[in-house]
Order: C-alpha cells, then sequence, then structure tokens
C-alpha cells in the first residue's frame, strides 16, 4: 500500500516560513500600500535558513524591499529584517509591527 512520509522525515530539510499571524501583519500593510499605488506584486521565498516576502513595483523587476525571517538571529538581532533594494538593512529587531514602521512612513505624505 502506499504510505505517507512527511518530507522532513525523509531527508528533505526543513523550511523556514511565515506563520499565520505574521502573514496577517504583513500582508495587511501590503494591502494599504497597494491601495497607494506603491507596490504591484509580491513573492513569498521558503528556504533552509530564512523566509523572504519580496516586495515589487513591477514583476520584472528586483524587489523594492525584503522582509526576512532568520530564526538563528532571534536571540542576537533579532529574527526580522526590512532590506532595501540596494541590501542595506532598513530595520531589524524582534517584533514584526515594529520593524514594518519603516516601510510604513512611506505611506504618509506631506499634504500642499
Amino acid at each position: 500500500m502506499n504510505s505517507f512520509t512527511p518530507l522532513h522525515a525523509a531527508g528533505a530539510p526543513d523550511r523556514i516560513a511565515f506563520g499565520r499571524a505574521e502573514l496577517g501583519v504583513i500582508l495587511s500593510l501590503y494591502g494599504r500600500m497597494v491601495a497607494a499605488g506603491e507596490w504591484r506584486d509580491y513573492d513569498i521565498s521558503t528556504l533552509r535558513e530564512a523566509a523572504i516576502f519580496s516586495v515589487f513595483r513591477r514583476t520584472a523587476e528586483h524587489p523594492l524591499y525584503r522582509i526576512e525571517k532568520r530564526p538563528k538571529l532571534r536571540a542576537r538581532q533579532g529574527q526580522y529584517a526590512v532590506i532595501g533594494m540596494d541590501g542595506r538593512i532598513l530595520k531589524r529587531g524582534h517584533d514584526l509591527k515594529t520593524v514594518l514602521r519603516v516601510l510604513e512612513r512611506k505611506l504618509i505624505r506631506a499634504v500642499e
């Protein structure tokens, strides 16, 4: 008979992923930025070392921002980071909402 073997039991490495609550926070910001016309597309990558949510202005471009979760950095600098297009870390920390505030500032514009 057929027997199901989970990937981690078959020798495949485990992957890091965003949890439901984390995705809720990220997608809430994403929806506001799409409504403002700033962002158009996204990609989610689950890797051995990190989970990455990439944000694009257009699909064919490089990502404007990467929101990364690296659990190995939890005890040190914080497992969440926002990285700009040029590779600079814009914000790093232990709380996802606090880290994403660096992107929410882009929504605030001066009224003339």
